[in-house]
């Protein structure tokens, strides 16, 4: 997966600075643009949303450049400076939050900051609340319109905090409090790597699978379910199973 530039979007609706917001809708002002890059693991999601809000002339969004995992991503951002990244949350190389962490530094430059808004399949709390605590501006699905996204995008371009209806109250209890626990203990537990491992035994991937998807060895895949078996105190990739599918994290 090695693609550097060129993604179908689809529910949402925009927040303001404390998370929560009406419907939006339509093209933004004429004459207003914003620079953008996909990352997103799966090449023909990336070929449907640029096709989708990447007519810079009706949209006035402009696709800069895309990736598919974590190095590619820090990289393109690194070299193109956008304005805002459609971030999926589930990336080969530790996910959306390692992106978050490794461009912290663009995302808190005062005259051009680099904002993150997630756009992710997962509507998991847990999921929702990690990326936002790395410092992503928002979080919508991709049951999102295109233009419902391209009105999203502008919104965290212009600083505010953008959230599916559903996800705002996720964050809105989260950090209620300053002192708010973690959303799991036992998943806090976890590195970021062995999450996705997680995630993708609990779906039902073989080890050469995995081991293929991360880019990472079979012996690596066993050394990190052995880790998570023990760290969660299960037996098998059966109770493994059970126990993300609990928590909703397949």
């Amino acid at each position: 997966m090695s693609e550097a530039t060129g993604a179908s979007g689809a529910e949402g609706t925009a927040g303001g600075a404390a998370g929560v917001g009406g419907e939006q809708g339509g093209a933004p002002d004429t004459g207003r643009r914003v620079r953008v890059v996909l990352v997103d693991d799966h090449r023909m999601f990336r070929t449907g949303v640029r096709a989708e809000i990447g007519e810079t002339e009706r949209t006035g969004v402009e696709v800069v450049g895309e990736a598919a995992d974590v190095d590619q991503a820090v990289e393109v951002i690194t070299a193109t400076r956008p304005e805002v990244v459609l971030l999926d949350v589930h990336l080969p190389g530790g996910g959306g939050v390692e992106v978050l962490r490794r461009c912290a530094g663009l995302a808190a430059d005062v005259e051009r900051p680099v904002r993150f808004l997630a756009l992710s399949v997962s509507d998991a709390a847990e999921d929702v609340i990690g990326v936002i605590r790395g410092g992503a501006r928002g979080y919508v699905t991709k049951t999102i319109t295109g233009s419902d996204l391209v009105a999203s995008i502008f919104r965290v371009q212009e600083g505010d905090a953008v959230f599916s209806p559903r996800l705002a109250g996720f964050v809105l209890d989260a950090f209620a409090s300053t002192d708010a626990p973690p959303v799991d203990e036992d998943l806090d537990r976890l590195t970021q790597r062995e999450r996705e491992v997680l995630r993708l035994i609990a779906r039902g991937y073989a080890y050469k699978e995995i081991a293929k998807q991360l880019f990472i060895s079979v012996k690596t895949v066993e050394s990190h379910v052995s880790a998570v078996l023990r760290k969660l105190q299960l037996s098998n990739r059966h109770e493994l199973t059970r126990w993300a599918t609990a928590r909703r994290l397949v």
